[in-house]
């Protein structure tokens, strides 16, 4: 579990707008790839955690993830998100691996 704070969400954003180069669109079948939107999330301090297993799995972590913003004396604010870091096409639902966020502000 780590507190994230501004610094990490600024080089976040520095990558939110990489796009594949034309020559890597032209090569690959992406039909999709006009539906895809890039944001940037201003979200301040947060708490994290490394989720290991399928989603369907995630609220006992997230629970954990929960208990642990009130026992270091924050809240929650706003909604979670989560940063998948495996490829649920390529990877066993038990090796997925996400990173489950939550914006926090002092309780």
């Amino acid at each position: 579990m780590a507190l994230a704070g501004d610094d990490h969400a600024a080089a976040a954003d520095r990558r939110i707008g990489h796009r594949p180069s034309g020559r890597a669109v032209a090569q690959k079948d992406l039909p999709t790839l006009d539906e895809v939107r890039f944001e940037s999330w201003k979200e301040g301090r947060s708490a994290q955690v490394l989720h290991v297993g399928p989603y369907v799995e995630e609220a006992p972590t997230i629970a954990l993830l929960h208990d642990t913003i009130d026992s270091a004396g924050w809240r929650p604010r706003g909604r979670h998100h989560e940063i998948y870091l495996s490829d649920a096409r390529r990877s066993a639902p038990e090796r997925l691996r996400t990173i489950l966020r939550h914006p926090v502000e002092p309780a």
